[in-house]
């Protein structure tokens, strides 16, 4: 699809001012954008000249999804960093903070793993008292992008396999243990959303054949990280929650489901004895 806006040097009706907020509205209309006006707010909002206004209008009319356009996404009120290449946090995935939040308000020792940008890491931070937080992710890029949204902090964040990546001074000690592996059966990421499937990284949505491939190793490793007492927390959807809460059982781990209907959330949380 060609710009509906153009940023060339030449001759524009914009060249003086800003396009209009209905201008832009209707641009974002015409590319499918559900939610254009509230889009057409936010662009607005982050676009300081009108040649800026102009390019991220361009940006998200070609496809690219409206967190990349601004440069955050917003998570539990938190104005989180995401870069290309990065999952962009879910607000489904609020549910997960939630349900962390009510096992252990007083979490000491959080672990945000899979990471991506650091968003389950960094609503945990701001929500607990100082709490020591470290977080890891197999993708350089995440990884990067996470140090800057856990830096406030203190957040350290580790590039590695799952628990590979962690030190093992952290062995027995975590409370918090929050992982969003990646769940999408194989077969279907080409059934995925453009922006999810075109934009985020692989490594980030397919879970296998079943979807529940790194999902099981997690659940076999985390009695040995978690602290007595302590929870690990993996988001699924609700035709794989049966198998993923039989995996939690099999890890040892006291298990039980949590759903929230308004997000359509499903997060297995277990338990240490």
């Amino acid at each position: 699809m060609p710009p509906l806006f153009s940023a060339s040097p030449s001759p524009s009706p914009f060249s003086s001012a800003f396009p209009s907020r209905d201008s832009v509205v209707d641009a974002l209309r015409a590319a499918g954008c559900v939610f254009a006006e509230d889009e057409a707010e936010l662009i607005l909002g982050a676009a300081r000249t009108p040649g800026e206004l102009i390019a991220l209008v361009d940006r998200r009319v070609t496809g690219l999804p409206l967190e990349l356009v601004l440069g955050w996404a917003e998570f539990r009120g938190l104005r989180i960093a995401v870069a290309p290449g990065v999952f962009v946090p879910r607000r489904r995935t609020e549910f997960l903070v939630a349900e962390a939040l009510a096992h252990a308000p007083d979490a000491a020792v959080v672990v945000d793993l899979c990471c991506g940008s650091g968003a389950v890491g960094a609503a945990l931070a701001a929500a607990l008292d100082r709490p020591e937080v470290h977080a890891a992710d197999v993708d350089p890029a995440a990884v990067d992008c996470a140090r800057g949204n856990l830096a406030g902090a203190g957040g350290r964040v580790y590039a590695g396999d799952l628990f590979d990546a962690l030190p093992d001074a952290l062995r027995g000690r975590v409370d918090i243990l929050a992982a969003n592996v990646p769940y999408v059966p194989t077969g279907d990421v080409a059934l995925l959303p453009t922006e999810a499937r075109d934009h985020e990284p692989l490594v980030a949505l397919d879970g296998g054949s079943d979807g529940l491939d790194v999902l099981r190793r997690v659940a076999a490793e985390a009695s040995r990280w978690l602290a007595p007492g302590g929870c690990l927390l993996v988001e699924t959807s609700e035709r794989q929650a049966s198998a993923a809460v039989d995996a939690f059982t099999r890890g040892g781990l006291r298990t039980r489901l949590a759903v929230c209907e308004e997000l359509y959330a499903h997060v297995v949380i277990g338990v240490r004895d």
